[in-house]
């Protein structure tokens, strides 16, 4: 009987400590929009994977028209950088930093900005060791593809709680 109880207690403790810590569970998203396009290829790892958590949870946002969109996503830069951030006693590199910045923003139908132009950056450590350059590589791609992933993750974040632009007030007449 005492260990049924230490394990209830051991999972009421955790329950409270994620509850206090503001641990969340993704759960689905709301896109604040009636229709919606991504403005990227079809076949893009991006483009593919917007489109199929977006589907997931909205069915009926995306169109196929940008001109019948309330909001259009439009990819502003996109830059994969390889960084050496360590290198052994013999000037050769034995960890590198991956990163992948990308900027985005959303225009309407008539192509004014909605939002001003964001960037995520993401950023993955890797090690790197000459007698295994075939696994290294591998590797590599894979953490590619995790962060491409996560970009699309993110940027689904900000949309749901996207920023829009503020119109300058216009000046009253007296």
């Amino acid at each position: 009987m005492r260990p049924s109880l230490l394990r209830a207690a051991i999972a009421l403790c955790l329950a409270v400590s994620l509850s206090a810590c503001g641990f969340k569970l993704r759960g689905s998203f709301t896109l604040p929009f009636q229709s919606f396009y991504i403005g990227l290829p079809a076949n893009s790892p991006l483009g593919a994977d917007l489109r199929r958590q977006i589907r997931a949870s909205q069915p009926g946002v995306l169109v196929d028209d940008p001109k019948q969109a309330e909001a259009v996503f439009q990819q502003v830069s996109e830059k994969r950088e390889r960084i050496i951030a360590a290198m052994n006693a013999e000037g050769r590199a034995r960890e590198y930093q991956l990163r992948l910045r990308y900027g985005f923003r959303l225009v309407d139908a008539k192509g004014a900005p909605l939002t001003p132009v964001q960037e995520i950056v993401l950023a993955r450590e890797i090690t790197y060791d000459d007698n295994q350059v075939l696994a290294k590589n591998q590797e590599e791609e894979f953490l590619w593809q995790a962060m491409q992933q996560d970009l699309a993750q993110q940027i689904l974040r900000r949309l749901t709680a996207r920023q829009m632009l503020q119109a300058p007030a216009a000046p009253e007449d007296d």
